[in-house]
């Protein structure tokens, strides 16, 4: 299909054409710059318009006038002298139920679309907004969200008030899954007021904390705590404003003449995943643990893991290499060892149950070749 996006270059409208283009449409981008013959040679070959374009933030009130409801107005002239049939989806705000110049400009906006809906019978759409945050969203400009994630990323003070209630925000993938939902629906139109799901409720200090957190985890190397579908999105939005010369950051690791190991990954209920590294000929481990259980995977070089079931003679050898990738479970109870066998540096990756407490370590040194007496 033919889509009009106006304000195809703000927040929303950069991801929404993104998500068009990806699914084969065709896309109409006006934004400022963009001239009334663009406009209407845009309006009059769309299949969908979706009306993006607005003033938030201007220098004087009055301005919400006529970015919000005379440009409005402007675009529905259009659509009319053109004698479009496409549908128009329009962005509002929740802002719209409140008394301040800008709700009232983009409520005065809604009614003339609903308006237009009725006189001509011309399917219409009117999206109420929540405050919506994502990956590229200005800072420091509307959202709150946004401008926290900055800050923290960049070593920035933010405030917070305590006292302030929960605030409504809904994420811009969902706000895109919303409209591309209207868009393989049967373009009638609604009268009634549509809002994007799913929205979250949440307060200030709750989402600093975990940003916080979030930052903290380059340094302790615990993966965020994300089971939560919102704190999972605010962490893919909080990766997006992190200097693009900061995306690496160092890990800890253990080295000496046999090679080195170094934890990569810990989780507070997954374990954690280390990456371990020997020398050619190099034995590492010789012990067992009574609870603690791992996985192996040789991912270069040659390796033997060996294991023994304690109070048993039986040697058991397993050959991995990186050239045949399987993993290797390593259960309680048996002493192992890992042996580089080859005559270039093997590399392990090894995902243990629950992360390495030192003052619980539950790793008890035994050889695997020693024989029962």
């Amino acid at each position: 299909m033919k889509i009009l996006v106006t304000g195809a270059k703000g927040f929303i409208g950069k991801n929404l054409c993104l998500t068009l283009h990806n699914v084969g449409h065709e896309v109409f981008e006006y934004d400022l710059g963009s001239t009334d013959e663009d406009l209407k040679a845009y309006v009059s070959q769309a299949d969908w318009i979706i009306h993006l374009a607005g003033i938030n933030r201007p220098l004087k009130p009055e301005e919400f006038i006529d970015g919000n409801v005379n440009f409005t107005k402007k675009l529905l002239d259009v659509v009319l002298a053109t004698a479009s049939k496409a549908p128009v989806i329009f962005s509002s705000s929740t802002q719209a139920a409140l008394d301040n110049p800008y709700g009232q400009s983009k409520k005065k906006a809604e009614e003339e679309l609903f308006a237009f809906q009725k006189t001509n019978n011309h399917p219409v759409y009117v999206f109420r907004l929540y405050n919506a945050f994502g990956k590229w969203c200005r800072p420091n400009y509307n959202s709150v969200i946004a401008t926290f994630c900055y800050n923290v990323a960049h070593d920035l003070p933010i405030q917070i008030n305590e006292a302030a209630p929960a605030i409504d925000f809904v994420y811009i993938d969902d706000i895109v899954a919303s409209f591309m939902n209207v868009l393989s629906g049967d373009g009638r139109g609604s009268k009634d007021i549509v809002y994007p799901e799913p929205h979250y409720s949440e307060k200030l200090g709750d989402i600093a904390n975990a940003l916080y957190g979030f930052k903290k985890s380059r340094e302790n190397f615990f993966v965020p705590a994300i089971q939560d579908p919102f704190f999972k999105k605010l962490y893919s939005t909080y990766l997006s404003y992190l200097e693009e010369d900061n995306f690496a950051y160092p890990l800890l690791s253990h080295k000496d003449q046999r090679g080195s190991f170094t934890e990569m990954l810990k989780t507070d209920n997954l374990g954690q995943v280390s990456v371990n590294v020997s020398k050619p000929g190099i034995t590492k481990g010789n012990h067992y643990h009574m609870s603690k259980n791992e996985k192996y995977l040789v991912v270069a070089g040659t390796c033997e893991i060996k294991f023994r079931k304690v109070g048993t003679n039986k040697v058991i050898t397993y050959k991995c290499s990186g050239d045949d990738l399987k993993v290797v479970d390593i259960p309680p109870g048996y002493t192992h060892s890992i042996t580089n066998v080859g005559t270039s540096d093997s590399v392990t990756i090894m995902w243990a149950n629950e992360p390495f407490d030192p003052n619980h370590p539950d790793t008890v040194m035994m050889p695997v070749e020693e024989e029962i007496k």
